[in-house]
């Protein structure tokens, strides 16, 4: 049966799929006794646990139950925070004040004074009880324009220095309270395990130690530590300690399941929290993820028995993204399951916010969720409010740090920043080419060399990082500018040239060059390749290499890759991972002084093993057979030197080459899956290649579907915010009406795309962005896609289709086509 037949029959007439019986699982019920005991910081003070009694007698019911909610400042307005007293509101990725992502701090603080202006109004004399913003401040205060950005976790792990977490997590207190915000959703102590996922770079380490080593002070930065005046602070935050638990262990794929013994998963992934708590980590984030297959938050043996009874954490569990709608029986609107499992704050978005207050308001009622379970979830709630003054600071306007803008991106942080990159850097190779003589003829290559957004990687201004000009990061400077500074202050020439292509021999070449930007599930990847498919930067290497010119590469990249080949083709070799805002610290390592001496020598030292075959994912040094390429620990420096030989470059046969979310590209679909099509003609069209588009001819009604073999889930990357992405072109216009579809069962769900279509100016290449949202808001069943996109028109048409892929937009989530 095709994917198209499966639209006009009855549900009745659809196949069962047959399912295989599932084997024993391993148990998902953790054993909270043979985890380790924690002294949990601070301890409790009892004029502050006075005052949550006397608050909580006041509250109503309905005041406890707003408290439980936190709500995405893109699904509600200040307004709604008078009538319905929502305890938390948080920025997403995406989700910048009065829907501008490039909002100015002002306009930060200006909106942070709404909504605690409509939390402590009250007309019926009930308890004020102010809100609390929280953010992804995780390398850096990321979503203000112009603050200071750090090197991702992954390079801060290989710099192996406490003291430099810990004043970054103070500086980034700073710079996020200065815009007038209570919280941090950091740090992240995931021990990443296979590096395959696309948030490894969130992790310090594949190994646990680096992880506790960094938690306590990471927390002591961001909170201040405990026992002194500093603790929670106005210049300090609110620290989240995520994402509890097991999350590095899912097999590379984004909110996956870690099937794991319940041993692995407290001596491996267990890592820093146990320091975190003992340095007063006021919230935990419950995990996407699952552990054997049950969700994180609603596994009440890991929230409950494990971390709030054995380990006495006494802040609250906040869930991550509607992850409580993963809870099996819930929905995003209605999840008893979460918190009586544990979780004391959903974290949601979406227009359905009331849906979920009434709902759990409901089920406080009636019992379902137990009086004494939500009133130990507020009292945690209001406890980690007390204890950062929430209560007796004001407005965030008129505390003492906040408005101080003049802190964001200040010269003194930016000196942190750099510091940090000169520390993160590890040399892989160097055959005696660096340090550079800075008053040499020096060719900078590479796209990615005057490329901030790229140097800093998802997770800044965006979700996802990517396409954001220069003009974006007013306070940061390129990698490639920061070369021509050393360069031009030591008497020499620098130019750029990002194809790499010169006229007169450069001395030397730097070519930057590696990952684009990308955050969960968009960074998901099916092996350790780099850019599979496309090899320019490996041929501008060879191509200097091929004229004498000895060149230094610096990869910029979230996690270790199979570069082989790259390495080969170069003199010198630089793994600068995500290095955030300030690029000049590159140049600081690669160039000597005028002395000839290095200025600074490379420390930095590799905190996960790199693979020597694309296919070795799964290299951590506790694994069976482990043979890296360079093994954890590894890195050169000017001190210590060393040689690499030839590497093999001989890609493994039959290894997974897919592009993960690729359903249509290159001129073919994956295995498998088939491009059906009623009523209309298929042909062969080039855009890159030869015939790696198809041409889409209607002469009448008629509809073509990419079919999948069998249904698949995209429920997460459609609460991810991810759109289905099609690159076409007209060749003649529609002279009917068309929708793009996508395929549940035997209902398909469709935008309008006419207007779009007649818009296209024909024989040019377009893309069209549709959010998955919009397929989901009429009544695709987003875990049951037989086919992501059925394009149907009623009239004549003339298409030609080159991409169909998930991808991130950056668009509002409402954008349904046709706009």
């Amino acid at each position: 049966m095709t994917a198209l037949s499966r639209i006009s029959l009855s549900a009745l007439c659809i196949g069962l799929l047959a399912a295989p019986l599932a084997a024993q699982q391993p148990s998902s019920t953790a054993r909270p006794d043979i985890w380790p005991a924690v002294k949990a910081m601070p301890q409790r003070d009892p004029a502050v646990e006075r005052r949550i009694d006397a608050l909580m007698k006041a509250m109503s019911l309905e005041d406890k139950v707003g408290q439980l909610i936190q709500v995405d400042i893109g699904s509600i307005e200040p307004a709604d925070v008078r009538t319905a007293k929502i305890g938390s509101v948080l920025n997403g990725g995406n989700s910048g004040p009065y829907g501008d992502e490039y909002a100015s701090p002002a306009k930060w603080l200006r909106l942070a004074d709404e909504f605690y202006d409509a939390s402590m109004t009250r007309a019926d004399q009930g308890p004020k009880i102010p809100i609390i913003w929280g953010t992804d401040s995780v390398h850096g205060n990321n979503n203000i324009v112009g603050a200071t950005l750090f090197p991702h976790n992954i390079g801060l792990g290989a710099a192996r220095d406490r003291d430099l977490i810990r004043e970054i997590g103070r500086v980034t207190a700073l710079e996020t309270a200065a815009a007038g915000l209570d919280w941090t959703f950091a740090p992240t102590l995931a021990v990443v395990q296979d590096d395959r996922w696309g948030r490894t770079y969130e992790s310090y380490s594949e190994e646990p130690q680096v992880a506790a080593d960094y938690a306590g002070a990471m927390i002591e930065g961001v909170q201040g530590k405990v026992g002194t005046k500093e603790f929670v602070a106005p210049n300090h935050l609110i620290a989240t300690t995520k994402h509890f638990l097991g999350d590095g262990g899912t097999g590379g794929r984004d909110q996956g399941d870690t099937r794991v013994s319940e041993e692995v998963l407290r001596d491996v992934h267990l890592g820093g929290y146990p320091a975190a708590i003992e340095a007063g980590t006021q919230s935990v984030m419950a995990s996407f993820s699952s552990w054997n297959g049950e969700k994180m938050s609603g596994n009440k043996s890991l929230l409950t028995g494990v971390l709030k009874e054995r380990m006495g954490f006494d802040g609250f569990v906040v869930g991550d993204w509607n992850s409580h709608g993963q809870v099996k029986g819930c929905s995003n609107e209605d999840c008893p399951q979460a918190i009586n499992a544990g979780l004391d704050m959903f974290m949601y978005s979406g227009p359905g916010w009331k849906q979920l207050y009434a709902n759990t308001l409901r089920e406080a009622k009636d019992g379902t969720i137990p009086m004494a379970r939500l009133d130990d979830a507020v009292r945690r709630i209001l406890r980690v409010k007390l204890r950062a003054g929430t209560f007796d600071r004001g407005r965030p306007s008129t505390r003492p740090y906040a408005g101080k803008f003049d802190v964001i991106g200040s010269a003194d942080h930016r000196a942190v920043a750099r510091r940090a990159v000169r520390e993160s850097l590890v040399l892989l190779k160097n055959e005696g080419v660096l340090p550079l003589k800075p008053n040499a003829n020096i060719l900078v290559a590479g796209e990615a060399a005057d490329s901030i957004s790229q140097q800093a990687g998802g997770w800044s201004i965006t979700w996802q990082g990517i396409d954001l000009p220069n003009s974006a990061f007013p306070n940061a400077q390129s990698i490639w500018k920061g070369i021509e500074e050393t360069v031009k202050a030591g008497g020499g020439t620098a130019s750029y040239a990002p194809d790499g292509r010169f006229t007169t021999k450069p001395d030397a070449a730097i070519v930057v060059f590696g990952e684009k930007p990308y955050a969960e599930f968009k960074g998901d990847i099916p092996n350790l390749e780099y850019s599979p498919g496309d090899k320019r930067d490996l041929e501008m290497l060879r191509r200097f290499q091929a004229a004498g010119v000895p060149v230094v590469a610096v990869f910029l990249s979230g996690r270790p890759l199979w570069v082989n080949a790259e390495l080969n083709a170069s003199d010198a070799f630089v793994a600068a991972f995500l290095p955030g805002s300030e690029g000049g610290g590159v140049a600081d390592l690669l160039f000597a002084g005028a002395d000839g001496k290095p200025r600074h020598d490379f420390r930095g030292r590799l905190s996960f093993s790199w693979p020597k075959r694309p296919d070795q994912y799964v290299l951590n040094r506790r694994d069976p057979g482990y043979d890296p390429l360079f093994p954890f620990g590894y890195g050169l420096s000017y001190a210590q030197p060393g040689k690499v030989g030839r590497l093999d470059e001989a890609r493994p046969a039959g290894m997974a080459e897919a592009t993960p979310g690729t359903f249509y590209g290159r001129g073919q679909t994956p295995p498998g899956w088939a491009i059906e099509a009623e009523g209309v003609r298929q042909s062969g069209v080039d855009r890159r290649a030869q015939e790696d588009s198809r041409r889409l001819t209607w002469e009448g009604a008629g509809q073509v579907a990419f079919a999948a073999p069998r249904p698949f889930d995209l429920s997460r990357e459609s609460n991810g915010e991810i759109s289905l992405v099609i690159e076409y072109r007209v060749d003649a216009k529609p002279s009917g009406t068309v929708t793009a579809g996508l395929l549940s069962g035997d209902k398909a769900a469709e935008v309008p795309v006419t207007k779009l279509l007649a818009a296209a100016k024909p024989g040019e290449w377009t893309r069209l962005a549709i959010p998955l949202q919009c397929f989901a808001a009429r009544g695709a069943d987003m875990r049951q896609v037989a086919a992501p996109l059925v394009l149907r028109s009623t009239g004549a048409l003339d298409l030609a289709v080159s991409d169909v892929r998930l991808d991130y937009v950056s668009m509002p989530m409402n954008q349904c086509g046709d706009q």
